[in-house]
């Protein structure tokens, strides 16, 4: 496969649910199912799915629901008490996602996880605890980072995004991203799908799968926080083979090794939105 299909490889979490998208369950659903057969299916990953929605996901779904992948985002640890029903009842559940940052937390929800369930525990990206991602390192689970929000205050910065990549690298933790990151390039954009919303910057999926690229490949967090701020979409030149940005050149099966063992997947609200910037920047 060429390099920008190994970067997008079920890169797309598919986070309809959520701001700004906030779709209601049956249209995500079909949604994701029509995605599935789409040109693009092959970046498509899992659906993410509140917890208290699970039941609901069942009846919207019904005989389509084995074609689901489902990664649940648990609110507190109250919902794993339900856990084991939702999986002994056929959910197709892949993933659960939930926000714990205090290493005994982590160690607690750990011990009532089953074994094999693929788990994300999301972490602050700005002043984040290293005695949390060495909790999670110990429970074999994976990182899950916010890089954006309603406001700006919810974007971390480039030289903390790239520290917390680095982090995670020097620990071997795997890791997701989630949030605003539906576009390709650092750019400004509105925050939400309104006409009086506010805008600023947000970080672009192709500059953070490459700032991973430059650590997990042995490179340092500077290099990594200056692709990240990189704003030009000149400052890239791709061909099938590989992806360049100024000295810095990865091919493609060293992007699909940075994809399989490090930057796992993304939730994004849409999924459509991607494949139409990079068309019209003629990267795909």
């Amino acid at each position: 496969m060429s390099v920008i299909a190994n970067l997008l490889d079920s890169l797309f979490d598919y986070a309809g649910l959520f701001p700004p998208a906030s779709l209601d369950l049956p249209a995500v659903v079909r949604n994701y199912l029509c995605y599935r057969q789409g040109r693009h299916a092959d970046a498509l990953g899992r659906l993410i799915v509140d917890f208290n929605r699970a039941q609901e996901l069942r009846t919207v779904a019904g005989e389509r629901l084995r074609e689901i992948g489902v990664s649940l985002i648990a609110s507190s640890e109250r919902d794993l008490d339900g856990l084991l029903y939702l999986l002994d009842t056929g959910l197709p559940i892949d993933a659960i996602e939930i926000k714990a940052n205090a290493p005994s937390g982590i160690e607690r929800i750990a011990r009532r996880l089953p074994v094999g369930l693929t788990t994300y525990f999301e972490v602050p990206v700005e002043a984040g605890d290293a005695r949390a991602l060495d909790a999670i390192c110990a429970a074999a689970a994976r990182v899950k980072l916010r890089m954006g929000g309603m406001t700006a205050e919810a974007f971390p910065s480039p030289r903390a995004t790239a520290g917390m990549l680095q982090a995670l690298a020097d620990r071997h933790l795997m890791f997701k991203a989630t949030a605003g990151l539906h576009h390709p390039l650092r750019s400004i954009h509105p925050f939400e799908d309104s006409l009086d919303s506010a805008v600023g910057t947000m970080h672009g999926f192709v500059n953070l799968c490459c700032a991973a690229a430059i650590i997990h490949l042995g490179g340092d967090a500077i290099d990594a926080a200056l692709i990240l701020e990189e704003t030009d979409q000149h400052a890239w030149q791709i061909s099938p083979e590989a992806i360049a940005w100024r000295e810095f050149r990865w091919s493609a099966l060293q992007m699909e090794d940075v994809r399989r063992e490090f930057f796992c997947s993304m939730g994004s609200c849409s999924f459509t939105q991607p494949f139409k910037e990079m068309e019209t920047m003629r990267w795909l």
